[in-house]
């Protein structure tokens, strides 16, 4: 396979339905794993001194590069597949709010492994602990949620112009970006729409490519 089909090949709907399930699949596990610290405030202040609950951390902040890696992955092959199509502020807002998303994801990934990382240098206190599970929890709960909210409302507004997705998933996409639009900035179980809604979509991509494929070959 020479660089050529290489491209093409990372270009295909099926690149971004891989990438949306490899990410849907991590960003759940990070919550889950997060969430055993986070979904309580009572927690923020002692999670450093309990070795499960920094066992739990650390397993989601070592997920969170890979995670981030492939939505840009998923991003990316979406756009160069329905760019063209697109209005170009749909376009803009698009790709605007899935970088952000990253963004805030990072960060708040970067403020806790910096905890972490004062292990044996200094000690750390209630405080801190509870200063950068405040931090991270406040800047993905509020405004990563809201990225997600509005990457998935402008994907769905996309894909019903050009007609690339069934009416049931551009429903669903409707529903889920207004929930997390207007969800509460805690860590609550409507962080788990997002990557579901990924999942839902890639999986559908899948199916629809393989389906195609099969009427084409018979």
């Amino acid at each position: 396979m020479d660089r050529t089909e290489v491209w093409r090949a990372v270009r295909r709907p099926e690149s971004a339905a891989a990438a949306g399930l490899v990410f849907a699949a991590l960003l759940t596990v990070v919550i889950v794993e997060l969430r055993k610290v986070a979904a309580e405030a009572g927690t923020w202040a002692t999670w450093y001194s309990d070795p499960g609950a920094r066992s739990a951390v650390g397993l989601a902040l070592a997920l969170v590069p890979f995670a981030g890696i492939a939505f840009l992955w998923f991003v990316a092959v979406v756009r160069s597949q329905v760019g063209s199509a697109e209005d170009r502020f749909i376009e803009t807002v698009f790709l605007g709010s899935g970088l952000l998303f990253v963004a805030t994801l990072f960060t708040s990934a970067a403020a806790l492994t910096a905890v972490l990382r004062l292990d044996g240098v200094v000690p750390v206190s209630p405080e801190t602990s509870a200063a950068a599970m405040a931090f991270g929890s406040s800047l993905l709960g509020q405004f990563g949620t809201r990225m997600a909210a509005v990457f998935t409302l402008t994907l769905t507004t996309a894909a019903r112009q050009s007609g690339a997705l069934p009416r049931w998933l551009v429903l669903l996409g409707y529903a889920v970006g207004l929930l997390l639009m207007l969800s509460p900035p805690l860590p609550t179980l409507t962080q788990f729409a997002f990557p579901v809604w990924v999942a839902v979509l890639s999986a559908t991509v899948l199916v629809r490519r393989r389906e195609a494929a099969a009427a084409e070959g018979a």
